[in-house]
């Protein structure tokens, strides 16, 4: 049977596991700070636990849901996360018992109105939901240049549609919530120019790639970073443009 939602990473959970980037603590310290209360965050779209971990840090219990079984299978273990598999508009959790909804770079595949109910059934009143997305990564402008060159060229045609809600930074995506205006956060991170090739095998198109053109565009996209990392092996400062979106429903 065909998955109920756009499966894109099951073929990449390992990868997606691997290479994806972590997030700000004080991303997760603000979010702490705006919750109602600390008792229990839903962290929707979890894939392998990169925001529920820390999540658990901050609140007593957390569930984190993933429609793919195949990203769940790679999650990090923690005794603060309990995990299950289940899609973004069927959360296991009850009427009104949740302060804090979390979905990290993925509410673009969501179908948002289904969500967005299932998100006002289970707040607690004052409670808060954020979603939040980053861009294409930069570095450099040469190492920016070849980045673009695979994202727009190389893979672009392999890109799902709904990816053009990340490209704007999610200003076109409905939020039918009272938003907040919360302050800029800083995503970073050291990397070496392997881990920037790994990161890149986790795209989505890079997954679509492979499969319909039986080929992996990433030992090239390797090749090509080389010359311009020097080393490989060697770590540098890579940089995201973080987009947060947060709000509560409004009074009824």
């Amino acid at each position: 049977m065909a998955p109920r939602f756009p499966d894109y990473f099951s073929r990449t959970a390992r990868a997606y596991s691997r290479y994806r980037p972590t997030y700000p603590a004080e991303l997760f310290d603000y979010l702490a700070r705006e919750a109602p209360g600390c008792g229990l965050a839903w962290d929707c779209a979890t894939g392998s636990g990169q925001s529920a971990v820390p999540l658990g840090e901050r609140f007593q219990r957390v569930i984190a849901t993933d429609a793919s079984v195949a990203q769940l299978a790679l999650r990090q273990i923690d005794d603060r996360v309990v995990y299950a598999a289940a899609p973004a508009d069927m959360a296991p959790l009850g009427d009104h018992t949740v302060d804090l909804v979390t979905v990290s770079q993925a509410l673009h595949w969501f179908a948002t109105e289904a969500f967005f109910a299932e998100v006002e059934r289970v707040l607690v009143p004052g409670g808060l939901l954020a979603a939040w997305t980053y861009d294409l990564l930069r570095v450099d402008p040469e190492v920016d240049a070849l980045l673009d060159r695979y994202h727009d060229d190389v893979v672009g045609a392999f890109w799902a549609p709904q990816r053009m809600h990340v490209d704007g930074g999610y200003e076109d995506l409905p939020f039918p919530f009272e938003r907040l205006a919360p302050p800029d956060f800083r995503m970073s991170a050291r990397w070496t120019g392997k881990r920037l090739a790994g990161y890149f095998s986790s795209w989505s198109a890079v997954g679509r790639y492979r499969r319909e053109r039986g080929e992996d565009p990433v030992p090239l996209f390797e090749r090509e970073l080389a010359p311009l990392w020097a080393d490989l092996d060697t770590e540098r400062e890579v940089r995201w443009r973080l987009t947060l979106l947060a709000g509560r429903p409004a009074a009824r």
